[in-house]
């Protein structure tokens, strides 16, 4: 079925989409340019929607905006943005009442004619995500690279060839509801995350499960052998299942022994390339590589994945230099919205650094962020919400004797200024904020670009 096809199908019915974001934009025009009865629903108000709200009216949409956007839905079918809870008691109510559940991304999975790799986990999905993609693109495929990434693929798939492959990123929000697997699914990691929305680690896990739970043995997946949850997730594989480590020889995947990375096929190895080939700093960047690798085994040839390697210099907001001004290297891992985040971008130094973290709670402890901070931090600069709670887990760690030195800022431009002026020629200044940035930002990408601003305006 192509998407065409699938636009037709809802001619007749009426349908609502949640949410008028980057993913669901461009599918509420395609609604309206299909003549589909198309019912737009945003929790901004009419003035906070501003144009769009007037663009979407004059398309031909109905729309509902503000607090009451999802009262009494009756309709056909609803597309919910990823960032809603499908467990939401309106849109259950809807369900109840006969409206089919369903996302962009699901659809997209429904009509993509060719093969999908999709990624998931914790931490490294953007960067896996988009290696993978250079990878295939050095051996001369086609590609096509979105979901949480950023760019919405729907639109895109009608025009996709039958040898194209699409790589995907994949949110545990986008997972929670998927009914089919990608041809080639990989897991990073799972560590506690986003339980101030999912409603417990068990939900979280099972919607990171959904990668692969619906794939078939001509499929493969991709799990970290290191990780607990992961190397369980083979139990339930239906297709070939290939692990990844850097701490364990594997029969089947790639790991790391001794600074060589190696691809092995049924017990026999054969190197890749060294870990020092890796542009990118830290061993969880070495990790990223290897899940890489075992998924465009048999699509991208050795040679591909070293010259990727070699010259990938990784995604903005992931350890991105920003600058470096007398000896001072400023670094952007604004992505670092979890505390596992924060310690690898913390560990992928050679020397401690000079930390700024806070931001919004997302209902995780920060008792092992602050035994890594006592470890390989020389200065900590905490600014948001979860300042208090960073501290305090600092303040408890064993043995701490006020190193390293803790300094509270209730601005966050002013804790980029503290930073800077505590910093000295060799330091290394890292925002790495551990927690989501939604106490004063949009996302982290505005946070980080702030950053990037204050640092490049720097005397």
């Amino acid at each position: 079925m192509t998407f065409g096809e699938y636009l037709d199908g809802l001619k007749g019915k009426r349908v609502a989409v949640v949410g008028a974001g980057v993913s669901n934009t461009p599918l509420i025009e395609a609604l309206l340019a299909a003549k589909v009865d198309t019912l737009v629903c945003d929790k901004r108000s009419l003035d906070e929607m501003g144009e769009m709200a007037n663009r979407f009216e004059g398309l031909g949409a109905q729309t509902r905006f503000g607090g009451d956007y999802l009262s009494d839905i009756d309709v056909d079918v609803i597309f919910r943005t990823p960032g809603l809870t499908p467990a939401n008691a309106e849109l259950m109510e809807a369900v109840r009442r006969g409206a089919r559940l369903t996302s962009e991304m699901e659809v997209f999975f429904d009509v993509c004619p060719c093969k999908t790799i999709a990624v998931t986990g914790s931490d490294g999905k953007t960067t896996t995500t988009s290696i993978i993609a250079q990878m295939l693109e050095r051996d001369g495929k086609s590609v096509h690279v979105g979901g949480n990434i950023g760019t919405p693929l729907l639109l895109k798939a009608d025009a996709m060839g039958a040898d194209d492959i699409a790589v995907v990123e994949l949110s545990s929000f986008q997972l929670i509801t998927m009914k089919k697997s990608p041809d080639i699914a990989v897991v990073t990691n799972i560590t506690p995350n986003h339980l101030d929305v999912h409603k417990n680690m068990e939900e979280y896990v099972g919607a990171k499960r959904n990668i692969y739970i619906h794939q078939k043995r001509c499929n493969r997946s991709v799990f970290n052998f290191d990780n607990d949850f992961t190397r369980d997730f083979a139990d339930s594989a239906s297709g070939e299942v290939l692990f990844f480590s850097r701490n364990n020889s594997v029969n089947d995947g790639i790991y790391l022994a001794g600074g060589t990375i190696y691809e092995t096929i049924a017990g026999r190895g054969e190197a890749i390339m060294q870990a020092d080939d890796i542009l990118l700093p830290g061993i969880h960047n070495t990790e990223n590589f290897m899940a890489a690798c075992a998924a465009v085994r048999g699509l991208a040839n050795h040679k591909a994945m070293l010259e990727t390697a070699r010259t990938f210099r990784g995604v903005p907001h992931r350890i991105e230099l920003i600058r470096e001004l007398r000896g001072v290297r400023y670094y952007n891992d604004s992505i670092a919205s979890s505390p596992t985040r924060t310690i690898a971008g913390l560990r992928a130094f050679d020397k401690r650094v000079i930390l700024i973290a806070g931001g919004k709670d997302k209902g995780i402890v920060f008792d092992e962020l602050g035994l890594q901070i006592v470890s390989h931090v020389k200065t900590l600069v905490l600014t948001g919400l979860t300042a208090p709670m960073i501290r305090s887990a600092v303040l408890s760690v064993p043995g701490y004797a006020n190193e390293p030195e803790i300094l509270l800022c209730d601005d966050f431009t002013d804790a980029v200024y503290t930073a800077a002026k505590s910093a000295q020629d060799g330091d290394i200044v890292l925002l790495s904020p551990a927690c989501t940035s939604f106490d004063r930002f949009k996302n982290f990408e505005e946070r980080g670009d702030l950053f990037a601003e204050i640092v490049k305006g720097l005397a």
